[in-house]
């Protein structure tokens, strides 16, 4: 029995020019990649599913390309291919997850882990995932290296709530507010998707699928997947 990656995660975006329905945060993005203007730390906000996480991972991606900074990752340097869909993950690029290590002592391990330069690239990234998480005693611990990181670092949050992000680190970002996408890209994208499949939809079918999706393009992506499965 083959077992067959899920389609959100066969079609996760590998660059900014490949993600639906969130110009407003690529392509600010993209221009301070190409001016070398990154920020040390950034907050990714928004509903589930919208590419928020994934959005964390190609700005890593960008950042440490061996041919970077720049808004168009390479895809063949050691970093890129690690990174890529599928990849095996970076030793520079570290994902926590805070809601099973949100505490004052995976923080304190946090800090204690940014103090070293990174092993091969030319940044160490932390993606904070599910940053809300991060319980007020872990932010006060974390607070010292977001305000003054060493060089070598970059943190990037991402938050369906960013409201439980205490104030001082929320300053201390560039908050980017992710947003549910709209039917048309969705459409255009799922089209192109079912063509790459080679699945024939009869007319109707994805439009109920986009309803069912509610702008998530993940859960969108999901429904589909079950689709396609039982047909």
């Amino acid at each position: 029995m083959t077992v067959t990656t899920a389609l959100y995660r066969r079609y996760r975006p590998d660059s900014f020019a490949d993600v639906i329905g969130q110009e407003h945060v690529t392509e600010p993005l993209m221009t301070a990649l190409r001016k070398n203007r990154v920020n040390h730390a950034y907050l990714f906000s928004g509903p589930r599913g919208c590419g928020k996480t994934t959005s964390a991972r190609i700005l890593a991606r960008c950042l440490n390309c061996a041919e970077g900074p720049t808004d168009t990752p390479c895809g063949k340097c050691p970093s890129c291919i690690e990174l890529a869909r599928g990849g095996s993950g970076s030793l520079d690029v570290i994902e926590i997850d805070a809601a099973s290590h949100g505490g004052v002592d995976d923080a304190r391990d946090l800090r204690e882990r940014a103090t070293f330069a990174p092993v091969r690239d030319r940044y160490k990234i932390f993606i904070i995932d599910e940053a809300h998480m991060v319980t007020s005693a872990g932010f006060n611990a974390l607070l010292k290296i977001v305000e003054e990181p060493p060089e070598h670092i970059k943190f990037i949050f991402a938050t369906t709530e960013p409201d439980k992000v205490i104030g001082t680190i929320r300053s201390r970002t560039h908050h980017y507010p992710f947003r549910l996408v709209p039917p048309e890209p969705l459409m255009q994208y799922l089209e192109l998707l079912c063509r790459q499949e080679n699945v024939p939809v009869a007319p109707g079918v994805l439009s109920l699928v986009i309803r069912a999706g509610g702008g998530s393009v993940r859960d969108t992506l999901s429904v589909l997947d079950q689709l396609m499965a039982g047909a």
